[in-house]
């Protein structure tokens, strides 16, 4: 069982990896999955990529998502909640 969860952890960081050198771009715009210049889809590729990244950090308990301020609501449920008044 330990090995499951351990392939697990290689397989999060390695797609977190993929996804953080895409979204450098060491091929200087070359290699793209969807050109930037198609309007509208354009930038998808990055926006997954960036997903990508976020998830595998998230995933590793840094959670860079409450800057964006959709982090976790203090309510019922939510372990980090504080004693409530009335």
């Amino acid at each position: 069982m330990e090995e499951r969860g351990l392939t697990k952890r290689i397989l999060v960081a390695a797609a977190g990896f993929l996804g953080l050198v895409y979204l450098i771009n060491p091929t200087a715009g070359i290699f793209e999955l969807i050109p930037d210049n198609l309007p509208l889809v354009g930038n998808l590729d990055e926006a997954a990529a960036c997903a990508l990244v976020l998830a595998a950090l998230r995933y590793y308990g840094i959670d860079l998502t409450a800057f964006l301020g959709r982090g976790l609501k203090p309510g019922p449920g939510n372990e980090k909640d504080g004693p409530r008044g009335p």
